[in-house]
């Protein structure tokens, strides 16, 4: 079931992953890890589709906010390169954008999810119009924010995608997918890293289980039923309050549905051509394992990889403090923000300078610069996600770390002289 290769320190984590992939003929799924700027797992196993089709090498994922870090990652390359600054308002690179009172916002409260620009549900009548950017573009820039920047925090479920996809076009003049190419993909020689899949990519994408692909009519009001992954999510949201009740003092229950469902999110299937070809820079990113898990092992090893360097040191220094313990007012978890990404959980070994992004249905990716290592998940299957997390990517990122804690085990006590240095 399972291909590929795996250093074997690292082998513990082929036996997580077979673990994992459902024996359904319909299910898959992919890791790739890198230590110390060399790639130690490359797996994939089981199936793509409806109809059986191996997963295979270059399969690609659509993995839902794990997108969020690969366009957080695509911004700090231009940050580095003195496009973009932290601290100037967003306004100043987009000037539409200082309607609704908006004018304090910085391009930091945009990535630490402060600017309170979290309601999609009041933003749109309807969850197909995600498809249209200019039409996104246009009314997060006409809109007011729920809270004035700074003050508290709610994740940018949805819209996190255009408020930065639209600044990196505002300041490059390219279209988002163009300088996610130009930028990241080609310059790490990455082997699958798109928001929009270009229609020649078609036949290597994996279907996600948990939703239909389908070009019937959309229902009727009189019809509409939640799909499977609507169920899932509120099922989720339900454990989630009971877990954390005692905490809900102040976390506004609601602002969960506003910053993620928006109207008709039931009837958008994520395997229709429609949306896949979309542009949704915080939802849709289409990606293998492996590339997600070298574009972070380049912050993994201070921004540079194979002699490619794309950030400073101090940037990847900068990016990884975290900015907030706070809980969330959509998310009803402390994320410890950073620069646009969250804390690292995993089953294991604490992960405090760890940080990346993970993805509804399981998906993820992510880097520990102290460790120089970084790991990338991708999936097609939902065995157990939920909104707020998914143990699998947990298990596997615990497996990863153990292996490298064994091996500098190891290599202490080579050094004291306590076993001898292998031939």
């Amino acid at each position: 079931m399972i291909q590929g290769f795996v250093h074997p320190e690292f082998s513990p984590i082929a036996d997580e992953l077979a673990r994992m992939i459902p024996a359904d003929g319909r299910s898959g799924a992919a890791i790739s890890v890198y230590h110390q700027g060399e790639c130690v797992v490359d797996l994939w196993g089981g199936c793509r589709d409806r109809a059986g089709n191996p997963w295979e090498r270059d399969t690609l994922a659509l993995s839902f906010s794990t997108t969020k870090g690969v366009e957080s990652t695509l911004l700090h390359v231009l940050a580095d390169q003195g496009l973009i600054d932290y601290n100037q308002p967003v306004k100043h690179y987009w000037p539409e954008f200082c309607q609704g009172g908006k004018s304090a916002i910085t391009v930091a409260h945009l990535l630490t999810h402060q600017a309170g620009l979290y309601d999609i549900r009041s933003l749109i009548d309807d969850a197909s119009r995600m498809t249209d950017w200019e039409y996104m573009a246009h009314h997060l820039a006409a809109a007011a924010p729920c809270h004035a920047p700074g003050s508290t925090h709610g994740y940018h479920g949805l819209t996190y995608g255009w408020l930065l996809g639209e600044l990196i076009q505002r300041v490059t003049g390219q279209s988002f997918a163009q300088v996610l190419k130009e930028q990241l993909a080609d310059p790490l020689q990455l082997d699958g890293l798109y928001v929009g899949l270009p229609e020649e990519e078609f036949g290597r994408r994996a279907m996600l289980r948990s939703f239909p692909r389908s070009s019937q009519p959309k229902p009727t009001l009189e019809s509409r039923r939640p799909m499977g992954p609507i169920r899932q999510f509120q099922s989720g949201v339900q454990r989630t309050l009971l877990k954390h009740a005692s905490r809900w003092v102040t976390i506004d229950g609601f602002a969960m549905l506003k910053g993620l469902v928006p109207h008709g999110i039931a009837r958008l299937s994520f395997n229709d051509d429609q949306v896949v070809s979309a542009c949704i820079p915080s939802a849709n990113g289409m990606f293998t394992a492996r590339s997600l898990a070298r574009m972070y092992a380049m912050m993994a090893n201070g921004g540079e990889l194979d002699g490619v360097r794309l950030m400073s040191p101090q940037r990847v220094a900068l990016i990884s403090q975290v900015r907030s313990r706070r809980f969330d007012k959509v998310v009803p978890l402390p994320m410890h923000w950073r620069l646009g990404y969250h804390r690292v959980f995993t089953t294991g070994p604490r992960t405090p300078n760890a940080f990346g992004h993970f993805g509804f249905q399981g998906s993820g990716a992510w880097c520990d610069p102290s460790r120089q290592l970084s790991l990338g998940f991708t999936v097609n299957s939902t065995a157990g996600s939920t909104p707020f997390g998914d143990a699998r990517i947990a298990k596997l990122s615990a497996r990863a770390i153990e292996a490298v804690e064994r091996m500098q085990g190891v290599r202490v006590l080579q050094r004291a002289g306590a076993i001898p240095y292998a031939s």
